[in-house]
C-alpha cells in the first residue's frame, strides 16, 4: 500500500475535538471471477460482512483521518451498514492490472475537507488521476484554504485467475433497527 503521510491527522490527533475518525484501508484479491476477487479484497481489507453504502466525497468538519494497514474490521455486526468512499478495480485478462486509490484534503482549522475514489490499469495513473482531481477540487473553492493532498493507493497484476483492488475510506458504522419495514414503493 502507497500512502502520503498526513500532518493534519496528526494534528487531529493531539486534539480531543474529533468528531469522526475516518480511517482509509486497502485490499487485494483474487477469485474464479471478477466478484469472488471483489469479495476477497473486502476481506483483504477488513470491510466484508457488512452492508455497504458508498458516499459521496465530503469529510464533515472536525474529522481525523487515519490510514491503516491490513485487514482492522470496524466495529459492527454481520449485515450492519457500513458508510464508505469507495474505488475498486477488477480485471481478468492475464498480465493486466488493477489499481484503486483514495486521496485527500483537509483545512487544517476546521479538519473538513473532500476525497477523491479512482481505479485503473496502472498506479501511476491512479496517482495522477487522484491529484488531477483534488486539484480541481479545491481550486473551485478558492475560500478554503485544504493542506496538502494526500493519497493511499494499491494494486496487483491478474496471473491466472481474476484479481480485484480496493481503497476504502470508512465513515462507520449503523445496524439496521430491531423491528423495521423498508417501503420501496
Amino acid at each position: 500500500m502507497s500512502v502520503t503521510p498526513d500532518p493534519v491527522a496528526q494534528t487531529a490527533a493531539a486534539d480531543d475535538s474529533v468528531a469522526l475518525t475516518i480511517t482509509v484501508t486497502t485490499g487485494v484479491g483474487v477469485g474464479p471471477t471478477k466478484l469472488a476477487a471483489f469479495d476477497a479484497a473486502l476481506l483483504d481489507a477488513g470491510v466484508a460482512n457488512f452492508n455497504l453504502i458508498r458516499l459521496s466525497s465530503v469529510i464533515p468538519a472536525s474529522s481525523q483521518i487515519v490510514a491503516v494497514e491490513g485487514a482492522q474490521p470496524p466495529s459492527g455486526s454481520w449485515g450492519d451498514r457500513l458508510y464508505v468512499v469507495l474505488a475498486d478495480e477488477r480485471v481478468e485478462s492475464h498480465h493486466e492490472e488493477a489499481w484503486a486509490g483514495v486521496g485527500w484534503v483537509q483545512e487544517s482549522n476546521t479538519r473538513r475537507g473532500l476525497f477523491v475514489e479512482h481505479h485503473g490499469h496502472s498506479e501511476s495513473q491512479v496517482v495522477a488521476d487522484i491529484a488531477a482531481s483534488l486539484s480541481t477540487l479545491t481550486a473551485n473553492r478558492p475560500e478554503l484554504k485544504f493542506s496538502d493532498a494526500h493519497h493511499v493507493v494499491r494494486g496487483l497484476t491478474c496471473r491466472d485467475e481474476p484479481v480485484c483492488s480496493l481503497a476504502v475510506a470508512v465513515f462507520g458504522h449503523e445496524p439496521w433497527p430491531e423491528s423495521s419495514v423498508i417501503d420501496l414503493r
